[in-house]
């Protein structure tokens, strides 16, 4: 109804920027307050687990109808100061479901970290290597044009001077 543009502003606005500001002020502040920083870290858990799972599943969802509007109403939702939506959610769903499966995650991660690390390495090395192949490559290019060049020179000098004669 309001227009994607409309409704990406809107939830710019209020799903992203005033969040944002109440955290700022939650964490500037001279003495914070640690149940305000508990609850926007629990909001920004959220947020960013909606967001994943909207970029994986956004192809079937996004048609739907009201779909933009009813994400808006659910980003105010968890931020709300009436509802505080974002601690019940996070306590009843997210919350029970990490920490139960918590030691797997943490595994999982820890594997593919190593495997990504094991990746960069082996491939960094790869790139090295063929970097110095191709710099002495284009070493020995330069070193032959510049042999050439100077075999050329007195080749056109003595021609020069047969020329005169």
């Amino acid at each position: 109804m309001l227009g994607a543009l409309l409704s990406g502003i809107f939830l710019s606005a209020c799903g992203y920027l005033y969040p944002a500001y109440e955290c700022f002020k939650a964490v500037e502040k001279n003495a914070p307050n640690k149940e305000a920083l508990i609850f926007w870290c629990r909001y920004w858990i959220l947020l960013a687990l909606l967001t994943v799972c909207e970029r994986l599943l956004g192809v079937f969802v996004s048609w739907l109808p009201l779909y933009d509007e009813a994400k808006l109403i659910f980003v105010i939702y968890l931020w709300h100061p009436k509802t505080k939506g974002a601690v019940y959610i996070y306590n009843t769903f997210l919350r029970p479901v990490l920490m139960k499966h918590e030691k797997e995650i943490d595994r999982k991660l820890m594997e593919v970290w190593c495997r990504g690390k094991d990746f960069a390495v082996q491939n960094a090395q790869k790139f090295a290597y063929q970097g110095q192949a191709k710099f002495f490559e284009i070493l020995q290019f330069v070193t032959a044009q510049a042999a050439a060049a100077q075999a050329a020179k007195p080749q056109a000098a003595s021609a020069s001077v047969e020329k005169e004669k």
